[in-house]
């Protein structure tokens, strides 16, 4: 059990309304017919665009089914980034959800300042029918995603992604280039300026969320390096480069420089030929691009090797009371069936991290063999890297920093290599 560090307060608190005996966590006891539901609280990331939905489908379907447990779902806007900030003000006023969220690159910096318990030191404890569950179902590499610098298990892995392309094949055939998509980043920055002069619309969005993941995948398939022996290290001439290409398409004004909802809505509405995201928004473009659409494999640099941060989210239980925390695997558990973990694949395009879901009959199988925009990021998977987390109590102030500069750069304030190398020093100065 880690010690809570206390921090500034800063971002929305959060209290749970409902009947019952209160306790320090957010969660309660409701009376349920003869029995009594003890009442957790499961803060997530899941916008109605990106798995909201399957979000409520699930923990409605888990408390139906329960005797014990009532399960109320907390969404957090801005992301990961956002839910570290709400954890924050709830901790320092003594009040904690049950279970959360928490995005890879913010691995470390949770373990470091928030209190949490491993799932399998619940499970020893409470359920030793399931002493095996995590052993059985979960290849090692995939469980050591959510185990911190440290080598601490933290939580487990729920959702996995990588970064691909989505294009709009009509609209890149309107502009004479190639339908099938562009397979490196220099041919993309072709395309973006072709679609731009024989359209007049945009060629491009690389999505701009509260975060640096993708960002980190362009930046790192050039060959340059976030974190190197614990210091920033994007400032290289390869991550420079890798900037210049995406900044130079802004300023001229053939890619898009906006909000990640914006710049997916406009890919969705046919005003962007194509656009660099999560496979988690996969079910959201198919759904309502209204045009020839694909997912196709992340870009690579011209005889480079492509690295893809680990995209989504490890599932960790923050409950301090024993009650809570039985509660809260009670709940994971569920999540993690093969049932539920087809649901949320379905619902999402996150790629499983259960090993055996793929092959289920009650699983995956036949909905991947007939859901072919999942294939892109399926087949990229050997390419997945850890998403990278700064250590130490500064990492919010870090992954702020880069995105204060980013807007800087997009905005033409300031050059890619100035803005990059100040900011390399600032980090760098915070880690010390």
């Amino acid at each position: 059990m880690k010690l809570l560090k206390l921090l500034t307060v800063f971002g929305l608190g959060f209290s749970l309304v409902a009947c019952g005996y209160a306790t320090n966590d957010n969660s309660s006891v409701v009376s349920s017919g003869k029995e009594q539901k003890t009442v957790i609280e499961y803060w997530h990331v899941n916008a109605e665009t990106q798995g909201g939905q399957t979000v409520n489908e699930l923990v409605e379907e888990f408390n139906k089914q329960s005797d014990a447990v009532e399960v109320v779902a907390k969404f957090n806007p801005d992301m990961y980034k956002g839910l570290m900030q709400n954890l924050q003000a709830e901790a320092a006023a003594g009040n904690t959800p049950a279970v959360v969220q928490v995005g890879w690159s913010f691995l470390d910096y949770f373990s470091n300042n928030f209190e949490y318990v491993s799932p399998q030191e619940v499970i020893d404890k409470h359920f030793p029918e399931d002493k095996n569950f995590l052993k059985d179902h979960f290849l090692e590499n995939v469980m050591s995603l959510a185990k911190n610098s440290e080598g601490e298990q933290v939580g487990i892995p729920y959702s996995l992604s990588n970064p691909v392309l989505y294009i709009n094949r009509d609209l890149l055939k309107e502009a004479g280039v190639d339908e099938n998509g562009p397979q490196t980043w220099e041919e993309l920055k072709d395309f973006s300026q072709k679609v731009k002069e024989k359209t007049g619309k945009y060629g491009f969005y690389l999505q701009e969320p509260a975060d640096n993941w993708a960002t980190q995948a362009i930046l790192e398939s050039n060959g340059a390096r976030m974190l190197t022996d614990g210091k920033a290290s994007f400032a290289s001439k390869e991550g420079i480069e890798a900037y210049k290409l995406w900044t130079e398409m802004v300023l001229e004004e053939e890619a898009l420089h906006i909000s990640w909802d914006q710049g997916i809505q406009s890919f969705i509405d046919g005003n962007v030929a194509m656009a660099y995201t999560t496979i988690a928004q996969r079910s959201n473009i198919q759904n309502n691009a209204k045009f020839n659409v694909a997912a196709i494999k992340s870009p690579a640099w011209e005889g480079k090797e492509v690295r893809l941060p680990a995209g989504g989210a490890m599932l960790a239980i923050t409950a301090k009371e024993e009650e809570q925390q039985k509660a809260a695997w009670e709940f994971m558990k569920f999540l993690y069936s093969v049932e539920s973990m087809a649901k949320w694949t379905e619902g999402t395009g996150y790629v499983p991290p259960r090993s055996d879901v793929a092959e289920a009959e009650n699983g995956l199988k036949s909905y991947l063999e007939e859901n072919e925009m999942m294939q892109a990021a399926i087949e990229q998977m050997d390419a997945v890297v850890p998403w990278t987390s700064f250590p130490g109590d500064s990492g919010l102030q870090a992954e702020q920093a880069l995105l204060d500069v980013r807007d800087e750069i997009l905005g033409g304030s300031i050059s890619v290599e100035e803005g990059l190398k100040k900011t390399e020093a600032e980090i760098n100065q915070l880690l010390e």
